[in-house]
């Protein structure tokens, strides 16, 4: 059983760092592009460790040596901490349900790091699945950019990419609907409201019925506190969803 939000990722990951000498290490340093302002690295579920680390230095002010899976997930900022821990949780557990075309799954979100030094430090992450063996997980990767301007409201900002990328968004929608959240697909079809588009106009543009576009829309109201569509627009300007 669950005992806490993160509890369920967090049990899977290990605090052991990469060995810089590895073959492993070796040849993802060959074959892993590096950019300035962007952190990489490879986490093996099957070894139970760090396979590949690149740029935490610049990024977070930690040694490429130093920094491991489970510190990266708890140098997350406190206002960030528990969004972040629980859709770490809820797309593991999506992704053991899951069986072919694995390596084609990622999320993305916007979120908040704590350098070294104490600064908060705004982020846009993307993880994803980087090898499966027969239907299970063996590494996933992760991307971490400095975005210093990044304009931040109160709502958090996610998206989820897969051959099922529509159910594994839409369950993150259901399990993060108690946080200040957003997914790509809801930001999607508010913009294009925003721009004067009615529901029906929206679904034609994006490709889906006018009751899918409603789904995304409407729960907004509630999530959000607001009582309709020009306030929930103006909700969204104000905290730079749009």
């Amino acid at each position: 059983m669950i005992k806490s939000i993160g509890q369920y990722s967090k049990s899977r990951i290990t605090a052991i760092p990469v060995d810089l000498n590895s073959d492993v290490y070796k040849l993802y340093s060959r074959s892993i592009p590096s950019f300035k302002d962007q952190a990489v690295y490879v986490y093996s579920f099957k070894e139970g460790r760090m396979l590949y680390a690149n740029g935490w230095l610049d990024l977070l002010g930690y040694k490429d040596e130093e920094i491991n899976m489970l510190s990266i997930v708890n140098l997350t900022s406190q206002r960030y901490a528990k969004f972040s821990y629980e859709i770490n949780d809820k797309a593991l557990m999506f992704l053991s349900n899951v069986r072919t075309d694995l390596e084609e799954y990622s999320f993305t979100l916007e979120t908040e790091k704590i350098h070294k030094n104490g600064e908060c430090v705004p982020v846009f992450s993307r993880v994803g699945v980087y090898k499966a063996t027969n239907g299970f997980i063996e590494e996933i990767i992760g991307v971490s950019q400095r975005m210093p301007n990044m304009k931040r409201g109160e709502v958090m900002q996610y998206a989820a990419y897969g051959p099922a990328a529509n159910e594994f968004e839409e369950t993150l929608n259901k399990e993060l609907f108690q946080h200040f959240a957003i997914s790509r697909k809801e930001k999607e079809a508010l913009k294009l409201a925003a721009e004067g588009l009615s529901f029906k106009e929206i679904a034609h543009e994006v490709g889906v019925s006018q009751s899918a576009i409603e789904k995304r829309v409407i729960p907004l109201y509630k999530r959000f506190s607001v009582k309709s569509l020009p306030h929930l627009i103006n909700f969204a300007h104000e905290n730079h969803i749009l």
